[in-house]
């Protein structure tokens, strides 16, 4: 499965040589497909699973909105993790369950960041709100690739735990 990943997204980077490294296509083509994965799935779940409704655990009702995004992050943090490992980070010599925890923690500094951006933009400097998530969502990019490449999956160096 590997192989049949890395030779599609391959087949479709000579257009964009010119423009950016392989393994910097290899991040925009896995992260966008994780994404396009995310949006599915959040509208899959709010819409038919969840049918607009909370979700109840008992003691508490998550709101719909609230719970479709963590069902669909249960989803597309693992594959995300195993895109980034297998297809984008290949030679990180970084220990796989190190490189798992801290993706995770990277994924939660993305949250955050999505979180404090949006309202910033948004509620004090009056961004309309569209406008205000793709400031955010190209902060986060350049954020998470940085992350990923020198943090989470690291080539060489001491971290090899």
């Amino acid at each position: 499965m590997q192989n049949l990943i890395t030779a599609v997204i391959d087949f479709f980077y000579p257009p964009f040589k010119r423009v950016m490294p392989l393994q910097t296509f290899r991040y925009a083509a896995c992260g966008g497909g994780n994404v396009l994965l995310d949006i599915s799935l959040y509208f899959i779940t709010y819409n038919f699973i969840l049918q607009k409704q909370a979700l109840h655990l008992g003691v508490i009702a998550i709101k719909p909105h609230v719970a479709a995004f963590l069902m669909s992050l249960a989803i597309t943090i693992p594959v995300g993790f195993l895109l980034s490992r297998y297809i984008v980070w290949t030679a990180s010599e970084v220990r796989g369950r190190v490189q798992l925890f801290r993706y995770i923690l990277v994924v939660l500094v993305n949250i955050l960041l999505n979180y404090f951006f949006i309202k910033l933009f948004v509620e004090m400097l009056h961004f309309y709100p569209t406008i205000a998530k793709v400031c955010t969502t190209a902060i986060v990019i350049i954020f998470s690739y940085l992350s990923q490449k020198h943090f989470t999956f690291k080539v060489g160096g001491s971290n090899v735990n």
